[in-house]
């Protein structure tokens, strides 16, 4: 049987413009290729663990417009529940405006939209996908509210808790304390902490602070380095893989929804994290966020190669 995640989070198109480079404030750079993609974390990630072998629900808004229309057709496509996702009738579906360079580095801004209007009352409604649910995933594109009204249904229920904090932004001890699994990348662990992460001691060392705040476990993502994983009192550098990048836009969030899959399945975390990183290396060698996120069958393939 299939490991039940529910995703709570946002749901955005993607309109992206790659270039030779990201232009600088103020300078215009001609010559990019336009395309536009499903996005939103909260959508990435739901796509990213139902590829990797869950059944998804998804708790999102959307618009009443032909982007909401969109994103609902390519839930569907993907088996994603979307019972308990809203069609606002006052505010346009989120969009996020990208730019990425020829060496598979983004820059990102975001118009929430219907996002910013997912209240604690639509995900209490939500519960009942809660009861079923054993693994949470959250972001924060959507209202602190939201996120923690998600937190106290989980822990009413028995559900495991991921956040995946971004885009970084301070947030209540309460809140901390509640995650069993933070899985902040670089700039969103010195957000948090403070410490600027540059190298493996400097990630370790903001992992361990952020233990100290009351987080079970935490998972440091720092891109081709691997990951920082601290739980309990040791504190393991888990390695990824080496690929060529293309486009790093949604790695983070294929990272999540592969690891929440793999820990739903009761993977130990050295191989959860690992099955994360080979779905988030399988995507950076692919253009798009929903569009780069791995098969299971791929995972796998990969996973067998890289032995």
């Amino acid at each position: 049987m299939k490991p039940r995640i529910l995703v709570v989070g946002s749901s955005n198109t993607d309109m992206i413009i790659r270039l030779e480079r990201i232009p600088r404030p103020g300078e215009t750079v001609l010559g990019g290729e336009f395309l536009t993609a499903a996005g939103g974390k909260g959508a990435n990630q739901a796509v990213a663990a139902a590829r990797a072998g869950a059944t998804v629900t998804f708790v999102a808004r959307v618009g009443r417009d032909d982007l909401g229309d969109r994103a609902l057709a390519g839930f569907r496509r993907d088996a994603i529940g979307v019972h308990y996702v809203l069609r606002d009738p006052f505010a346009p579906s989120g969009v996020a405006l990208i730019f990425v360079g020829r060496a598979g580095a983004n820059s990102i801004a975001v118009a929430a939209g219907a996002n910013g209007r997912l209240t604690a009352a639509d995900v209490e409604r939500a519960e009942p996908a809660f009861r079923r649910a054993s693994v949470l995933l959250l972001q924060l594109e959507i209202p602190l509210a939201a996120v923690q009204a998600a937190v106290e249904l989980a822990a009413r229920n028995g559900v495991r808790v991921i956040l995946n904090p971004a885009p970084a932004r301070r947030l209540p001890q309460k809140l901390l304390r509640r995650i069993d699994i933070l899985t902040p990348n670089e700039t969103e662990a010195e957000k948090l902490t403070g410490i600027r992460v540059l190298d493996d001691a400097s990630a370790g060392r903001a992992a361990a602070d952020l233990r100290r705040q009351g987080i079970e476990t935490v998972i440091l993502t720092q891109g081709a380095r691997g990951a920082c994983l601290a739980t309990g009192d040791t504190t393991t550098i888990l390695r990824g893989f080496k690929v060529k990048a293309i486009d790093t836009v949604a790695a983070g969030d294929v990272f999540n929804g592969a690891l929440a899959v793999a820990l739903a399945e009761g993977r130990a975390l050295p191989e959860a994290v690992r099955f994360a990183h080979a779905a988030a290396a399988i995507s950076v060698t692919r253009p798009g966020a929903q569009s780069s996120a791995p098969a299971r069958s791929e995972i796998e393939r990969f996973l067998r190669r890289s032995r």
